[in-house]
């Protein structure tokens, strides 16, 4: 979706899933979970009556104290009255709010902080104003969202000077502060100064102002800027300007873009696509810089700038192309910040500073992670990377702490005793990682899509997670199944399966292709008991036919169980795929996705009853497996007691393990075996063992020592936990297969999906 008048139509297949999203399960997008205990009588009598009264006296006597005994400190209002949402326009308040909601929803992801989004009702300036006053005191900050121009001018300044919390209205100041970053960073590629360059800016809304606004206060000269509306450039002769646009008079002798934008050094688009041509960026001085951020189609397409001159930087509002200026670069960051100070403001020094944060950080090496996530071998600073990825995790500290700092010496910040070093760590660990790594997952897959097949299409579950597969760009479906009942589940649910590869094993057309499977089966198994006949009644399952598919490479992966049971569904796909070289047996890996970041469990759904040498092929398969997901394992091993106390039974094979691992492996930050509290509280681990070998860490990876308590255990985690489960992911195979649980979510068939393109990506 965009931010300009050009709305984003979408299929009528996305429209329904994108409604489907909003309204599945729970509607909308945010709720509000109680951060104290609440279970027990005493628990209410403390949280609300009569012990609520407390810290109600201590804030009357001192008005600050909501910081210390409320939420108040950490919860942003995102508040609009729906006159310029998104590409839609003037939609309404009501209309609006899955808009807001959805900013909530990044601002919590991002940067961990709560929000209450606000739709007030109210297009008069005033009404809307007071109505913000009213309730400012529930919130640590406000974010003003979607309002139209030149009203939202005026409601921001007049806020801003009446409240005594951080007030900033995103659609204004969190583009021109991502553009200005890159803009720095550009002109220093092209060895040019910023008070020497000319700058030409087409639109002239809330944004193209804020910009402008920002570039000049980083040190371009007034006199250089020239601004284009609709109707040409702004200059003396035009008698239709408001007070906005008069900021921006140019007494040059120009009235189009064509002819401001010759010998320009910076073209800046915020109006509409298509709105630059090639003789326009032809014309353009040596080094320009394009930043061509209408949205969904840029002022001028990334590769036409790109074919014109060897010397251009540029940077469009895309996720598809190099240099995407995307406001969550700053928001989320610039609230923490500001948040964490008690700031009473978000003033010019603290978006400088956001600014030069996000613009140095740029030019430092790139985390494994990133690179992972996107899926490119080598990010360094230049023309194709002039910004931060969206995906970076070192974005939370670099730029909250910035603005953080640049309140306290500007003197907006009501808490000054900052240890900035501790500050910075708290804010890495804050977030954890769950969410870097599905989108690192989800990245890798999108780059090189692998053919998955499927060989139970038909179920609806399965088709529309092949749909969402093919249209999402993770992987070419292949779906194995009756033709006319995959044709009639299609149209019953008005499904899109365009591009999809249908394969009805059972018919005539695939006979040769069941013989040939059949040969590839015989020769494979023949030594085990497999007589022809019987490989080319195996070629009418499915399962077995995709199978073979993926062994002779005719498919990349393939993913089954859905409507099969999970250990006959292993069983034959470990009979034709097989094992990895070296690996004694394979392993069941969930990755559980928690609060505090991913937890990964093993063996989950293969091996019963562990010996000590099969623990240690699960421990070193998760292990790397773990790294693979750009994470460091820390591995316990569990059992029901603590190193060597109980020395028979499932402890005494864990105890042994663990001898040949510290032997063997010295390298892995593993011990046990141990209680599972021991495990995740690295304090009382610490404290009652100090010898243990990951002291001080927090463990991310959980070694059960039998299948039943490794099953029960994700699925208790699945069932009752605040967590998402990903798995089972099947390790140590010898081609790319996974076999899912029985009736699982379509969501789950799409998270093994993007994994198994993932392994596919990695065995070729």
């Amino acid at each position: 979706m965009s931010k300009n008048n050009n709305h984003t139509v979408m299929s009528k297949q996305k429209s329904t899933d994108a409604l489907n999203y909003h309204s599945e399960g729970r509607p909308g997008k945010i709720e509000v979970i109680p951060t104290k205990p609440y279970r027990t009588q005493r628990d209410l009598s403390l949280a609300y009556s009569p012990g609520v009264a407390e810290p109600c006296l201590e804030i009357e006597k001192n008005p600050e104290d909501a910081y210390r005994y409320t939420g108040k400190g950490n919860l942003v209002a995102v508040i609009s009255n729906g006159t310029a949402v998104l590409g839609l326009g003037d939609i309404g308040a009501l209309a609006g709010k899955p808009v807001m909601e959805g900013k909530g929803l990044l601002f919590k992801i991002f940067s961990d902080i709560d929000v209450f989004d606000i739709e007030v009702d109210a297009t008069d300036v005033d009404k809307f104003i007071e109505t913000v006053k009213a309730i400012a005191p529930t919130f640590g900050g406000i974010n003003l969202e979607d309002i139209k121009a030149p009203e939202c001018f005026e409601i921001e300044e007049r806020l801003k000077a009446e409240l005594d919390i951080p007030v900033m209205h995103d659609d204004q100041h969190g583009t021109a502060i991502i553009s200005a970053a890159g803009l720095l960073n550009a002109l220093e590629l092209g060895n040019k100064k910023i008070e020497d360059v000319k700058v030409v800016v087409n639109g002239a809304g809330a944004a193209a102002v804020s910009c402008t606004k920002l570039y000049i206060s980083l040190g371009v000269k007034p006199e250089n800027v020239v601004m284009c509306d609709s109707r040409g450039v702004i200059n003396a002769k035009r008698t239709d300007l408001n007070e906005q646009k008069k900021q921006f008079i140019t007494n040059r002798d120009l009235n189009t873009l064509a002819e401001a934008v010759v010998g320009c050094d910076v073209f800046l688009g915020l109006s509409v696509g298509g709105a630059m041509s090639k003789e326009m960026v032809a014309s353009m001085a040596p080094n320009p810089v394009v930043f061509a951020l209408a949205n969904p189609d840029p002022e001028i397409d990334y590769d036409e700038a790109m074919e014109v001159r060897d010397d251009i930087v540029v940077a469009t509002g895309r996720s598809d192309y190099p240099n995407q200026i995307n406001n969550v670069l700053g928001f989320p960051y610039i609230f923490r910040g500001a948040l964490d100070v008690r700031a009473t403001a978000i003033n010019e020094e603290m978006k400088i500073a956001s600014v030069h944060a996000i613009a140095e950080l740029a030019k430092e090496p790139v985390p494994e992670s990133v690179h992972a996530a996107y899926d490119e071998a080598n990010i360094t600073f230049g023309k194709h990377y002039i910004i931060p990825k969206a995906m970076d995790p070192r974005l939370v500290s670099r730029v909250a702490v910035a603005v953080a700092k640049a309140a306290v010496d500007s003197g907006v910040a009501r808490k000054t005793d900052m240890d900035w070093d501790a500050y910075a760590e708290e804010l890495k660990m804050r977030l954890g990682t769950e969410n870097e790594l599905l989108r690192t997952i989800f990245n890798k897959a999108k780059k090189a899509p692998k053919r998955v097949v499927f060989p139970e299409a038909n179920n609806f579950n399965i088709l529309k997670a092949a749909q969402i597969a093919l249209h999402e760009g993770i992987a070419k479906p292949i779906l194995l199944g009756n033709n006319e009942n995959i044709q009639r589940l299609v149209e019953e649910n008005d499904l899109d399966l365009e591009g999809a590869e249908i394969i009805d094993i059972r018919s005539e057309a695939e006979r040769a292709r069941r013989t040939r499977y059949a040969d590839v089966l015989c020769a494979k198994l023949g030594r085990k008991g497999l007589v022809h006949k019987e490989a080319v009644e195996k070629m009418f399952d499915r399962n077995y036919f995709a199978a073979t598919m993926v062994e002779v490479g005719e498919a990349d992966a393939f993913i089954s169980g859905y409507a099969t049971r999970y250990f006959e569904t292993l069983n034959i796909a470990e009979k034709v795929i097989g094992k990895e070289k070296g690996m004694k047996t394979l392993v069941g890996m969930n990755i559980v996705m928690t609060k505090k970041g991913p937890l990964f469990f093993a063996d989950t759904t293969v091996n019963s009853e562990p010996t000590s040498e099969s623990l240690i092929d699960t421990t070193l398969i998760t292990a790397r497996a773990v790294k693979k997901f750009n994470q460091e394992p820390v591995m316990a091993m569990l059992s029901y007691s603590n190193f060597g106390a109980v020395k028979k039974g499932s402890p005494k094979r864990v105890h042994k393990a663990i001898e040949s691992l510290h032997t063997n492996h010295p390298e892995l930050a593993v011990d046990g075996e141990m209680l599972l509290n021991f495990a995740m509280d690295k304090n009382l681990r610490d404290a009652n063992f100090p010898f243990n070998k990951l002291k001080g860490k927090d463990v991310n990876t959980l070694i059960f020592p039998n299948l039943s308590s490794g099953n029960i255990a994700y699925k208790l985690m699945q069932d009752l936990g605040d967590s998402e489960n990903i798995g089972p992911i099947i390790l140590g195979t010898a081609k790319p297969f996974h076999v899912v649980p029985m009736g699982c979510t379509v969501r789950e068939l799409i998270n093994m999906t993007a994994i198994a393109v993932v392994d596919a990506q990695e065995e070729k």
